[in-house]
């Protein structure tokens, strides 16, 4: 029975993933406006960022939503075939579970955020905006 289960799923899923795919390009959400220099604050902060997503995951089109709206350009590493970032992911991460966030610090540590609410909240309090038109927090 567990078999038939999951062929079921694996079937819904593999019909579901492209319309999740353009569903997501097609209704992105638009992103904050900060003057240039604002902007190139952020990106810089953001180089130590990445996020390891499966592409058609609902939590990581979540997560990448608020990035888009809060116009980051974090490092996207699809972890969903076999290769060097889901093997990092789960070497270094400790499980192959998306989203996840790695955070990297400037004293060479790193950090690795699961849970799509986490993630959001994490985003929001360090690159949030008070009124929506790019002031911070």
């Amino acid at each position: 029975m567990r078999v038939l289960i999951r062929i079921f799923f694996r079937s819904v899923r593999r019909v579901l993933t492209p319309f999740m795919i353009v569903g997501y390009h097609l209704s992105k959400p638009r992103g904050v406006q900060r003057t240039a220099e604002e902007q190139s604050a952020v990106d810089e902060h953001t180089r130590s960022l990445a996020l390891y997503h499966f592409p058609a995951c609902p939590f990581c089109i979540k997560t990448r939503r608020v990035m888009d709206r809060l116009s980051l350009n974090i490092e996207l590493r699809n972890a969903l075939q076999p290769g060097e970032h889901r093997e990092t992911l789960e070497r270094e991460g400790g499980r192959i579970k998306v989203p996840c966030l790695r955070i990297a610090g400037e004293d060479g540590t790193v950090r690795w955020l699961y849970e799509s609410d986490e993630i959001i909240a994490h985003l929001e309090h360090r690159f949030g905006t008070e009124n929506g038109d790019g002031d911070k927090q």
